[in-house]
């Protein structure tokens, strides 16, 4: 008889949603020895950073971008074996305004930006260099970005590059939005530059598909289950204690359960969390998505990401992503941003892209409809944490008063963005607060 080389599992953990938070933390939590399953409501994992099949291409269903301060990225693909799967690329960017697309992201291209005025560029370049080489945010909690930017940029700066950016990206929450979500935006993308003049981006070869399929197999290698289409209806507690989750399918039972779904959604899952709890969690308030995707024959614009500014344009910007990652075809993301209470979220797919395209021809009249390849629209309830001054003080603490539960979404990224980064940081944190029954 062969025995096993494989040791008992210290704890039986379960995670709940299979985006790469998730996956991050099921993988250090099998590597630690613990019996691991992950559940995913969804088809498939991934979550945000999953692939599907665009017209014969895998592309992820919502952009994603590498810079070079993320660290915990570079650190899990060396864990994983693929270290050397990053590839940089110089990105620029462009600003859409006054009917006008114009080189924006670098010093030269802010002295010659026509739409405000010399002092107010001097102004800008002053509130980015500051934003790039400041460490803390801690005195930028309690402002608005509102009053932070118009402080140091002037109203001009505000009111004509920044009002309507916020407004498209938060609507009615756009007037208190926190300073320093908006801080470690500024900066994230400032340290990520060859140089003062390029901006430098990167992108994981093969998409974010890659590191989630590795992240699947060295689950798997370690013993763990990943079960897809496999909701959560409720995280079972005896005398606040964890004791399972219930499915579909039945009770899965656990020492230690990690929920990284949305937090909207936990005062229905976890029903015995005390009602202040719950309260906490219902406060925070999310932002939808939806998404047009475009393939295109030609170029719309050469740059990365334009930031938009128009009254009459619905949207904050575009990605050409084919500019980071290198296509056979050109590949254009077109987020609206909204409440998913707002019309437009529910529209047809044929009228938003309808609309879509034809901001596109606003900023590129050269493009016509018969350079459209592929069409593709996405949608997601909750994809952006709505983070006013005081933020920090709002989420709740990972670890819940139920022993053995934690419990995080994107919000718990703050000051930071959503980004895979940042998910793949707080999965570890939480795989290592993991405690034996």
């Amino acid at each position: 008889m062969q025995l096993s080389n494989r040791r008992p599992p210290l704890a039986r953990v379960v995670v709940l949603g299979a985006g790469v938070m998730g996956l991050a933390a099921a993988f250090h939590a099998a590597k630690a020895g613990h019996a691991v399953e992950v559940l995913e409501a969804g088809p498939e994992p991934g979550g945000m950073a999953a692939h599907f099949d665009f017209d014969g291409l895998s592309i992820e269903r919502f952009y994603h971008f590498v810079c070079k301060t993320d660290e915990a990225t570079f650190a899990l693909l060396a864990e994983l074996g693929f270290e050397d799967c990053i590839r940089w690329r110089p990105t620029s960017m462009g600003y859409f305004i006054d009917g006008r697309l114009h080189d924006w992201g670098d010093p030269i291209s802010l002295l010659k930006f026509p739409a405000i005025g010399f002092l107010s560029r001097l102004r800008y370049g002053l509130l980015a260099f500051i934003s790039v080489r400041r460490a803390r945010w801690d005195a930028l909690e309690t402002q608005t970005a509102q009053a932070w930017i118009a402080r140091w940029g002037g109203a001009e700066v505000y009111d004509r590059l920044w009002k309507r950016l916020l407004t498209l990206k938060f609507h009615e929450y756009a007037d208190n939005i926190s300073a320093a979500w908006i801080w470690t935006r500024i900066r994230r993308l400032g340290r990520s530059r060859k140089s003062i003049f390029q901006e430098e981006l990167g992108y994981i070869e093969g998409g974010s598909q890659s590191l989630v399929d590795a992240l699947c197999t060295a689950i798997r290698d370690h013993g763990g289950q990943i079960r897809v289409g496999m909701p959560a209806l409720r995280v079972l507690s005896k005398e606040m204690r964890v004791t399972g989750v219930e499915t579909p399918q039945g009770i899965v039972p656990a020492d230690a359960v990690i929920s990284t779904m949305p937090i909207q959604l936990i005062p229905a899952v976890v029903p015995d969390l005390p009602d202040v709890w719950k309260d906490r969690y219902a406060a925070i308030r999310n932002i939808g998505v939806c998404c047009v995707l475009f393939k295109l024959r030609k170029s719309v614009t050469g740059h990365f990401w334009v930031n938009v500014t128009a009254p009459d344009i619905e949207i904050p910007g575009i990605i050409e992503f084919s500019r980071l990652r290198p296509l056979a075809h050109t590949v254009v993301f077109v987020p609206y941003y909204m409440p998913v209470t707002h019309p437009k979220f529910a529209w047809p797919d044929d009228w938003i892209r309808e609309e879509a395209f034809g901001y596109l021809q606003r900023i590129n009249q050269k493009i016509a409809s018969e350079d459209v390849l592929a069409t593709h629209v996405g949608r997601l309830r909750h994809a952006q944490p709505v983070c006013e001054p005081g933020f920090a003080a709002k989420i709740p603490p990972i670890v819940t008063p139920i022993e053995g539960l934690q419990i995080a979404d994107t919000c718990f990224y703050y000051p930071e963005d959503r980004g895979i980064s940042e998910s793949v940081r707080l999965g570890r944190e939480m795989a290592e607060r993991l405690t034996l029954p």
